[in-house]
């Protein structure tokens, strides 16, 4: 495990160590969909000397938003919000990396202002949006079949995410990373089960991937090279999603991104299917796989342990290994992983919407032994 405790580079930054916090749908924002108190002292909480942060799925509109109380990057009320998040995890030595979202089809009437979602294709995903019920209180809801996109409208969603990118840095981010996985939009362009154009954007993969690098150009004309970096989930299954050729179709993209200077590309492991666990087979699309395309700086993230996080890294299939569930339940996983110290089991059942229950309130090891 000491492989997870040597120093390495994201972009221009040094990090002290290799575990990374994955970006986490927590539902946890306050009015307008601005990150508050309680979103600073969970990323506060979370930051260590050296480490790296990755921040919730942040909406670039509000059409793109697909779970009740998630936050936004498009309004100065954000921007103010997130500014003293980026600020306290600095005062705590460590990097944060905003992940930039669109929901497409997965956004729900309901989040958006009564808007009928979006997509490449009028296909509807059969998973269920978080929503607000009548009663104030969070619900589940099927989602509705979207709207398919006319060509000219794709220009403004790749106009949203460069703005949205300019704000990231007025918050005070040392990143930005696109959410490219768990069927949200960039996915739904990429993969042939959810993308049935027949115009520039549909069809062969270089048309299906046009979105996404038309957005990465975009992005990275904003923030420059070693500050932009993508995540995907090669053999994600989340949000009814699919594709004929996936070895073929991610590893098109990766060897395409080696063009780009990102400071990374974020690899969700086979085992981790949206919020389910599974097991993989042969045919899955892994990191070591993708390390045979891609030449950068790579990090995985799905299930891993302190022990299979330090292997991944030591075979040289990942440079990083960023954790969700063990990192909300242990605030200060970094220092349990490098001491051995026993870790808290996490609550799934507060992991979505709420209070500080089950988000600000895991003890730290210190505490523990102290009480």
């Amino acid at each position: 495990m000491n492989t997870l405790f040597s120093r390495t580079h994201v972009g221009p930054f040094e990090l002290s160590h290799r575990i990374v916090l994955a970006p986490l749908t927590r539902m946890r924002t306050g009015q307008g969909n601005v990150p508050g108190d309680l979103m600073v002292e969970y990323y506060t909480q979370r930051a260590s000397e050296g480490g790296l942060l990755i921040s919730d799925a942040t909406a670039v509109s509000p059409l793109g938003i697909a779970y009740v109380d998630a936050p936004g990057i498009y309004t100065d009320a954000q921007v103010k919000g997130w500014r003293r998040v980026t600020d306290a995890v600095h005062a705590k030595g460590a990097r944060i990396f905003l992940q930039m979202w669109h929901a497409g089809r997965q956004a729900h009437p309901a989040n958006t202002g009564g808007v009928t979602p979006v997509a490449p294709s009028a296909l509807r995903s059969l998973e269920h949006a978080a929503i607000r019920d009548a009663n104030g209180n969070v619900a589940e809801a099927e989602l509705i079949v979207p709207r398919e996109l006319e060509i000219d409208e794709i220009a403004g969603i790749v106009e949203q995410f460069r703005r949205s990118a300019v704000l990231a840095k007025e918050a005070g981010f040392d990143g930005v990373e696109l959410h490219g996985a768990n069927g949200y939009l960039f996915e739904q362009f990429l993969l042939d089960g959810t993308n049935h154009r027949t115009d520039a954007y549909g069809g062969p993969t270089d048309n299906r991937a046009r979105f996404l690098f038309e957005t990465l150009d975009a992005v990275v004309a904003v923030w420059g090279p070693g500050r932009v970096a993508l995540r995907l989930s090669p053999s994600g299954t989340y949000g009814t999603m699919s594709d004929s050729d996936p070895h073929a179709t991610f590893g098109y993209v990766a060897e395409r991104l080696n063009s780009y200077d990102l400071a990374y590309l974020h690899i969700i492991e086979p085992r981790i299917r949206g919020i389910v666990e599974q097991e993989t087979s042969e045919s899955d699309v892994t990191s070591k796989d993708m390390r045979r395309f891609y030449n950068g700086t790579i990090i995985a993230a799905g299930g891993f342990t302190g022990e299979s996080a330090g292997q991944i890294v030591a075979d040289g299939h990942a440079d990083l290994v960023a954790f969700g569930r063990m990192f909300i339940s242990n605030p200060d996983l970094p220092e349990r992983l490098r001491t051995g110290k026993p870790l808290t089991r996490y609550d799934r059942s507060t992991f979505y919407g709420g209070d500080a229950r089950g988000y600000t309130d895991y003890a730290f090891h210190a505490e523990t032994e102290a009480a």
